[in-house]
């Protein structure tokens, strides 16, 4: 590796050591109906972003409010135990992942294919 991609990826690394990070693998919804939610905490306060999660009726809105909670605690951990009142979600990064092909009977003889999607989830919590 050269020395500028080097001193690139070192800087990376120094500005990740403080970030709050949380990766949701393999969820079992689709990316369009969790990006809808994603949207909806992005930027916010993160006790903001919690309460609005605990209060949504959306299936996903528990697989991200738990997720958040482990991005606050990632933060938590490597900033020494400070307090988290103004932490911001900084950025949500919703991906597709696998597709599960199904097959369910049709009518006459035929057969419809279903596709149940997933979706991978980072969160990046920081100060304001």
């Amino acid at each position: 590796m050269g020395a500028r991609k080097r001193t690139k990826a070192e800087e990376i690394q120094e500005s990740r050591k403080t970030l709050g990070l949380a990766v949701l693998r393999d969820c079992p919804s689709s990316p369009r109906k969790m990006r809808t939610l994603a949207d909806l905490i992005r930027g916010m306060e993160v006790l903001k972003a919690i309460h609005v999660l605990k209060h949504n009726p959306k299936h996903s809105s528990k697989n991200l409010e738990k997720l958040l909670n482990s991005a606050v605690h990632n933060w938590m951990a490597k900033n020494g135990n400070q307090n988290p009142d103004n932490l911001v979600v900084k950025t949500v990064m919703v991906d597709s992942a696998r597709v599960l092909k199904r097959i369910r009977t049709a009518p006459q003889g035929r057969a419809n294919r279903i596709r149940k999607r997933s979706n991978h989830v980072t969160i990046v919590v920081d100060n304001a």
